[in-house]
């Protein structure tokens, strides 16, 4: 079972892996990643930060990393949960949730996901700074984790 959601409210983490197992009894597996907005970014503080996306692109492309995911790992189900919206420091932003019946199985695609979503989903993030706001630019060794895969 695989759902995508993008949504403004905060997600309820064990809610999402309890419905990733539900009524499967062939997973031997569970992995989660659950991403949380931190308050320094670049040397300096964050207070808030505010996320857009495109609806529908948004989808499809997360639909898109969800499918690759499916087909390079013997997955038993995927869940991608992401925010958008304004933050603040230490709400949850993604939740990737990755069952198996094999942890290895799990434990790479989980990782593949996430530095999927860094490098190739369309978000836009812009933080509130001391010095005001400003858009958050792409990081090399984001681009640098996702070609591995």
């Amino acid at each position: 079972m695989n759902a995508i959601r993008i949504q403004t409210e905060p997600f309820d983490i064990r809610a999402e892996q309890e419905a990733l197992c539900r009524n499967n009894p062939s997973i031997g597996a569970l992995v989660t990643f659950v991403g949380l907005m931190r308050d320094l970014n670049d040397g300096m503080g964050v207070s808030r930060m505010t996320l857009e996306h495109y609806p529908g692109m948004t989808e499809k492309a997360l639909g898109a990393l969800v499918a690759e995911a499916g087909e390079r790992w013997a997955l038993e189900g995927i869940r991608l949960v992401h925010r958008v919206g304004t933050l603040e420091p230490l709400d949850p932003i993604v939740f990737v949730g990755v069952v198996s019946r094999h942890r290895g199985e799990a434990f790479r695609a989980c990782e593949f996901l996430i530095d999927a979503l860094k490098t190739r989903a369309p978000f836009w993030k812009k933080e509130l700074t001391a010095t005001g706001e400003r858009w958050v630019k792409a990081r090399e060794t984001d681009a640098e984790a996702a070609r591995r895969w």
